[in-house]
């Protein structure tokens, strides 16, 4: 089964003090100013799949 990663250019958050807005924000294409200001509620978007994205 093949697999599309993406890979996300940027310093990684640190785990010891993540940050409260969206943890990608910084580093997202599709980060808008919500991002910066809050994290996105998860939401089940498939029977086994999860997202936290304002956008998806």
């Amino acid at each position: 089964m093949p697999t599309n990663r993406l890979s996300i250019k940027g310093d990684i958050p640190s785990p010891l003090n993540p940050p409260q807005e969206c943890r990608f924000h910084t580093r997202c294409p599709l980060a808008q100013d919500v991002c910066a200001l809050e994290a996105p509620e998860w939401r089940k978007i498939g029977e086994k799949h999860f997202v936290a994205c304002h956008f998806a």
